[in-house]
């Protein structure tokens, strides 16, 4: 493989997809449609108070994401998935393979193309993600992750679409077969997870213990309350079932919505300036609410993360598990780096395919 063939191939995909005037409307399109949901996130907050304005940007930003990785999944199977029985079913992939240009040059020059066509649809949403930014609340750090993330997220869509195409004879099999494998890593993990964790319940023991004087103080149940539950409580022992999540939570983890949420880095802590202003708003009697709470990205992936945390030990204080902690350990770098070596295996298997044949051709294929 070298960079000159690649780039030929590259150039000569990207001219035939822009000759094609669609691309100018299609593009125009989705535009339109994120500005719409951008406008539509903005205006649901527009009834909170001032004091949360400058957080409001948390919430546009976090939805905004997630639409654009699922309207995305819709749209970037079509730029590979036709791409080599494409060229095939009109006879002009020979032409490719009977001149010095090798089988990795051309997978890899269609990828680069059907790639770069998909990042000029992520380009044309960073107006709209500078308008989140300047709402407040989203940290240049987490945009910049996000973007690289998503793009590496569409690049193994684009490699599993474009092996589909090399494997198979038909446009519309391969095309279908696209989406049914967006489906599987979207739907399908979600699928397997949820039948998963439902195997995975199991029976065990648990024990109740009585609280003290200073765990219900920390609770913040009142003085008068607290001898009247301290006399009346008597542990023991209890059977129960638990969903161990902790074994099954690799399932989900190669989901792009589940990867992009938990890889997006948290957000910064509360200033002493800003809890000083939303205490004295308070002490005014405004109620205020503070958007870092409802982080649609920053809540999937806590929600994630909890997910590998261990089984509890069936120990109860007063209703509490005494073992809860927030879920620390990340998903996202098992969930992306699957993603990655599934796109780079298609990438593999598609070069394979493209290799000029020495004996006989598969049943519905063709030279020329």
């Amino acid at each position: 493989m070298t960079l000159q063939g690649v780039r030929v191939v590259a150039r000569q995909e990207l001219t035939i997809r822009l000759r094609a005037g669609r691309w100018r409307w299609l593009l125009a399109a989705w535009f339109v449609l994120l500005t719409l949901v951008t406008t539509l996130l903005k205006l649901s907050l527009d009834n909170l108070d001032a004091a949360d304005a400058k957080n409001e940007g948390v919430v546009v930003y976090g939805g905004l994401t997630l639409f654009v990785l699922g309207l995305a999944l819709l749209v970037v199977p079509t730029l590979a998935a036709q791409s080599v029985n494409g060229d095939r079913e009109r006879g002009t992939l020979a032409t490719l393979q009977v001149t010095r240009l090798t089988a990795a040059d051309i997978a890899v020059g269609k990828l680069a193309a059907a790639w770069g066509a998909a990042l000029v649809f992520l380009l044309l949403t960073l107006p709209l993600v500078g308008y989140a930014m300047t709402l407040g609340g989203v940290p240049l750090t987490r945009v910049l992750v996000v973007t690289v993330v998503l793009a590496l997220l569409l690049g193994t869509v684009i490699a599993v679409a474009l092996c589909l195409s090399a494997v198979l004879a038909r446009t519309t099999t391969s095309g279908v077969l696209s989406y049914l494998a967006v489906g599987a890593l979207t739907v399908g993990t979600l699928v397997a997870f949820g039948l998963g964790a439902a195997l995975s319940q199991e029976s065990y023991t648990g024990h109740y213990e009585c609280p003290t004087a200073a765990d219900l103080t920390a609770q913040g149940v009142p003085a008068q309350e607290q001898s009247a539950i301290l006399s009346s409580c008597t542990g023991g022992s209890f059977q129960g079932t638990r969903t161990r999540t902790d074994r099954v939570w690799w399932l989900l983890a190669p989901n792009p919505f589940v990867v992009l949420a938990d890889a997006a880095p948290a957000l910064p802590p509360e200033s002493a300036a800003e809890r000083r202003a939303r205490d004295a708003a308070q002490a005014r009697g405004v109620g205020t609410t503070n958007l870092r709470d409802a982080d649609p990205l920053g809540g999937l992936g806590r929600a994630v993360r909890s997910l590998r945390n261990p089984a509890e030990e069936g120990r109860f204080v007063y209703g509490s598990l005494t073992n809860q902690v927030p879920g620390r350990k990340s998903v996202w770098p098992w969930g992306l780096g699957f993603d990655v070596l599934l796109g780079a295996g298609a990438l593999w298997l598609a070069t394979r395919r493209l290799r000029t044949p020495s004996h006989d051709l598969p049943r519905g294929q063709r030279v020329a």
